[in-house]
């Protein structure tokens, strides 16, 4: 299992610590940010297929910030993939 830290840009969360094993998301942490709505993301994602993490959340946004906390761990999965 490999473990992954994305610092994130434009959102509340500070960065984002998860794991990859055979194409899965595993252990996602979110530092900072909403913690019922980045908890509930945590849970939701485990175990599930990165790509489909990536096509799913990608391009989702919080307000006029133009990116959320889903949107960057979308893009921190897909630079690892």
């Amino acid at each position: 299992m490999q473990d992954y830290t994305y610092d994130t840009h434009g959102v509340c969360a500070h960065h984002i610590d998860f794991k990859l094993e055979d194409g899965k998301l595993h252990d996602v942490h979110f530092s900072g940010g909403c913690p019922g709505n980045t908890s509930a993301l945590s849970k939701l994602l485990e175990g599930m297929d990165a790509q489909h993490i990536v096509d799913l959340l990608k391009g989702n946004q919080c307000g006029a910030r133009g990116t959320s906390c889903a949107d960057q761990l979308a893009l921190a999965v897909e630079q690892v993939l």
